[in-house]
């Protein structure tokens, strides 16, 4: 009788065979997540700047949680739509710390109103905050052939979202700092992390491929 096949670390099947990486094992909604979005490469700047505003109201707390009020925060904030978030003011701060649907962080909450204004400064400086932070994607070569468990085990920074958080910090940005910048990275497909076996990473890499200027 043969043996059964190990258990690819850092993997989970589910009940139809589908390997994925073990982070996104919680919840369904978290492996939509994890199948769907995580990874894949973004270039719209509207989700680009969802996505880094989220990333800072995450700070101290799970990705789930966050993703869990995700469409509370989409009402909150105008469907994360730039120019309108640039014109929130203090009355709108007030409103949002009254929403329970959201994380009511008073920090969190001005940061992602800043930053909005500063979106707007990256915007006119490089025509989209997209052909800004791709400025930001590891050269092929910098990345290894292969992502392993162990290749990422504790990798929550990289060289290039150090140079990413250092930049955004001299425009005046808030909440980005070198670990959250990596996950935002991660997430928006500016590397790709999915472990080797996962069924989305090779999915993944190829639509990076076929993005336009893709090396």
């Amino acid at each position: 009788m043969l043996a059964p096949s190990p258990v690819p670390a850092g993997l989970f099947s589910d009940e139809h065979g589908a390997w994925r990486c073990l982070w996104c094992r919680a919840t369904p909604e978290y492996q939509r997540y994890h199948d769907e979005e995580w990874g894949r490469p973004v270039h719209g700047d509207q989700r680009l700047f969802e996505k880094i505003c989220l990333e800072g109201f995450q700070a101290g707390l799970s990705w789930l949680t966050i993703l869990n009020k995700r469409e509370a925060f989409r009402e909150a904030f105008a469907q994360f739509d730039i120019d309108a978030v640039a014109r929130f003011d203090e009355a709108d701060v007030q409103r949002l710390l009254l929403n329970a649907g959201i994380v009511r962080h008073r920090g969190k909450i001005v940061s992602t109103l800043n930053n909005a204004r500063r979106a707007q400064a990256l915007r006119d400086e490089f025509g989209s905050l997209a052909a800004y932070f791709w400025r930001f994607e590891p050269a092929a070569h910098q990345r290894p052939p292969e992502i392993t468990h162990a290749s990422l085990q504790g990798l929550t920074t990289s060289p290039e979202s150090v140079a990413l958080s250092k930049d955004l910090r001299r425009r005046g940005w808030t909440f980005v700092g070198p670990t959250t910048m990596y996950a935002f990275m991660q997430a928006m497909g500016l590397v790709n992390d999915h472990l080797e076996g996962c069924h989305v990473r090779e999915p993944a890499l190829a639509q990076r491929a076929s993005q336009p200027g893709a090396a």
